[in-house]
């Protein structure tokens, strides 16, 4: 767990205005406001199978069932995302992409499904 975040702000430097070539940039925080933010179930699908041919050489592919290839987590999102609409595609930061669920997504209970990270190392 994040315990502390050491950073620095560096005034008239955002991408787009006349300083923003004033510094190298070597990372950008983005965050919700505590006062803002909206509980959100998170569901991270990862792949169904602990094997890439699970059933090859006639092996019964129920062996070879990932237990861990759905991980419910709870976070927080921008208030906007509350009232998304069903099937609603959304990049979250530095973790991939995601869709608010079409059946349990609500106002007072949003639910988005991971459909991809952004770097997939299985196949490496």
């Amino acid at each position: 767990n994040v315990t502390a975040v050491l950073a620095a702000v560096i005034a008239d430097t955002k991408s787009g205005t006349a300083g923003a070539d004033a510094v190298k940039v070597q990372g950008v925080i983005g965050w919700v406001g505590a006062h803002e933010a909206v509980a959100a179930e998170i569901r991270l699908y990862e792949r169904l199978f602990a094997e890439p041919q699970p059933d090859a050489g006639g092996r019964d592919f129920i062996e070879f069932l990932n237990p861990n290839s759905l991980r419910i987590v709870q976070g927080f999102v921008e208030p906007s995302l509350a009232n998304a609409a069903a099937d609603q595609r959304w990049q979250f930061e530095r973790h991939g992409y995601f869709v608010t669920d079409r059946v349990d997504h609500r106002a007072d209970r949003p639910v988005f499904n991971k459909i991809t990270g952004l770097k997939d190392s299985f196949s490496k």
